[in-house]
């Protein structure tokens, strides 16, 4: 069941909606960059999805394929959220940070379920083999 979430970087400069069901599933990657941000995301839709502060200050950074679009605020540099094209999805989706959840409590945090991706060798279809890291 969906739940209207409020997200935001650290300043509060970039904030948002996002309308997630987040007993649905939520995901960690290994790929270079998931790794090093620790990213902990789940998936909106663009009609799920409402900008309502900060456009003006987030950045953008792409690299490999440029599939991808991971985005930053440009004053305090947190990622609160990404967003891509992938057909399997839908189309185009968000990816919105988990942590950047200014409304989660920490109980409903830490009864997420989490599932997990093997970017690092591009097998999005299963787990890495080693997960405790992430």
């Amino acid at each position: 069941m969906k739940k209207t979430y409020h997200g935001s970087c650290h300043c509060g400069a970039v904030a948002y909606e996002a309308d997630l069901d987040l007993q649905g599933g939520t995901f960690k990657c290994n790929c270079s960059i998931c790794r090093k941000k620790r990213n902990w995301l789940a998936v909106a839709t663009p009609a799920d999805f409402r900008l309502t502060s900060g456009e003006d200050s987030i950045g953008e950074y792409q690299f490999g394929p440029r599939i991808l679009h991971h985005l930053f605020c440009k004053n305090c540099g947190i990622s609160s959220f990404n967003w891509g094209e992938n057909p399997a999805l839908g189309g185009k989706f968000y990816a919105i940070s988990i942590s950047c959840l200014d409304d989660a409590t920490d109980e409903e945090l830490a009864a997420l379920p989490v599932g997990y991706f093997d970017g690092r060798d591009d097998r999005f279809d299963r787990a890495p083999e080693e997960t405790r890291y992430l």
